[in-house]
């Protein structure tokens, strides 16, 4: 499955069919430093999107599960 539609951390957290444990998977790949922009280590940058999002972002979508 492509993730490259999702343009934001919250959009895989609020995905209204994906489980918990999908979510949690893909947005830890997100906080990855391997998705770190370099040199701006608050920007996460993963493969499948086009612009880097903030990794406080990735974070706070990532505690919005445990809610």
């Amino acid at each position: 499955m492509s993730y490259s539609h999702f343009r934001h951390p919250f959009d895989i957290a609020r995905h209204p069919t994906f489980e918990p444990e999908v979510k949690r998977a893909i947005l830890a790949s997100w906080a990855s430093d391997a998705a770190a922009v370099p040199g701006q280590p608050a920007l996460r940058k993963p493969y499948v999107l086009d612009r880097p999002v903030p990794l406080d972002d990735v974070l706070a979508a990532l505690r919005s599960l445990d809610s």
